[in-house]
């Protein structure tokens, strides 16, 4: 079986985000209390099956050694640090020179923060003809936009998705990438042109799921907002939406191929509704499969995990007992 690495660029100075990123580098920025950019970015590695990390550094370099040294969460960590920027390709050229033989890797900015299913990408990358695979997906206005019908408006729609893709941060190599002539710069405006043009570069797409590139105070604020009440899981996330002394709303986001832990509730009755997605529960007894819109109820003392077969989005409503779960088994490894 192929090895992946992983590698995260990290060396950037964050300068529309100053006077924060004067002290911390932008991986290190928290998300929600003692949670960063960077953390986020290697616990979906880890859940992916990638147990090794290159982080490209630079700028405030030793801060980021100082909060993960060699290893996280059972992640090996190695550092390739950039004595002078030259931009994102020559960072990525010298992480590519620890990349052995035979050896593949994932490539991330260090300042997105997203749901993808990098697991999924990297089949999708080693089945591919293309020896370099980029991540896309729609492109959500930063605007509220108008809709005009000869002289008049007719309506408002606020930040829609767009019929476009954008470069989402995230990209595939199944061994050594071609530089061609290039040496400095980023590798977006260089590289990836040129091999779009001589028809080496592939994509893996994923639609409706979160993603932000954090490069403002703006979107700082806005991923902050969406972590407040969220737990991200070796499985997607979890997310309180209501919490009342009558009643619990939960938002899960489990990624196509994932599971939850087989677990039972001693007090809480809860009911799941399908927003998006496929999947099915599984009992100790029976299979209980579900599309969009499905409804499904689970009795207090029924064992059961929720196996997604596409990316799902549910809302689990329930009695209000927030910490009520005792796990029979997971599926993942935390630490």
């Amino acid at each position: 079986m192929t090895k992946t690495i992983g590698m995260i660029l990290c060396g950037g100075f964050g300068k529309r985000l100053r006077p924060l990123t004067e002290t911390i580098p932008k991986p290190l920025i928290e998300i929600k209390d003692n949670y960063t950019i960077l953390d986020k970015q290697l616990f979906d590695f880890k859940n992916a099956g990638v147990d090794k990390v290159l982080l490209l550094t630079g700028f405030l370099s030793e801060k980021i050694r100082e909060r993960y040294g060699d290893e996280y969460r059972g992640v090996e960590i190695e550092y390739i640090v950039e004595d002078e920027p030259l931009g994102t390709l020559n960072a990525i050229k010298l992480g590519m020179e620890n990349i052995k033989d035979g050896e593949q890797c994932v490539i991330r900015n260090g300042d997105v923060v997203a749901d993808l299913n990098i697991k999924k990408m990297i089949e999708q990358g080693q089945k591919s003809d293309y020896p370099l695979s980029i991540f896309v997906t729609k492109m959500v206005s930063p605007y509220g936009i108008v809709e005009i019908s000869g002289d008049r408006l007719v309506s408002f729609k606020e930040k829609p998705v767009l019929d476009y893709y954008i470069n989402g941060g995230v990209y595939f190599s199944k061994g050594e990438i071609d530089f061609g002539s290039f040496e400095i710069g980023d590798i977006e405006k260089t590289v990836f042109p040129m091999l779009a043009k001589d028809n080496k570069l592939g994509y893996y797409k994923e639609n409706g799921l979160f993603w932000m590139a954090i490069d403002t105070s703006k979107e700082l604020e806005s991923i902050k907002k969406e972590y407040e009440n969220r737990e991200d899981k070796p499985w997607g996330y979890e997310k309180i939406l209501i919490n009342t002394e009558k009643y619990l709303t939960k938002e899960l986001f489990l990624r196509e191929g994932y599971q939850t832990s087989f677990h039972y509730h001693d007090q809480k009755d809860e009911t799941m509704y399908i927003v998006s997605g496929a999947g099915y529960i599984e009992f100790e007894d029976r299979k209980e499969y579900f599309g969009k819109n499905d409804t499904i109820r689970i009795e207090p003392k029924e064992v059961h995990s929720i196996v997604a077969m596409e990316n799902t989005v549910l809302h689990e409503i329930s009695t209000p007992h927030l910490d009520d779960t005792i796990r029979v088994k997971d599926y993942y490894k935390t630490r």
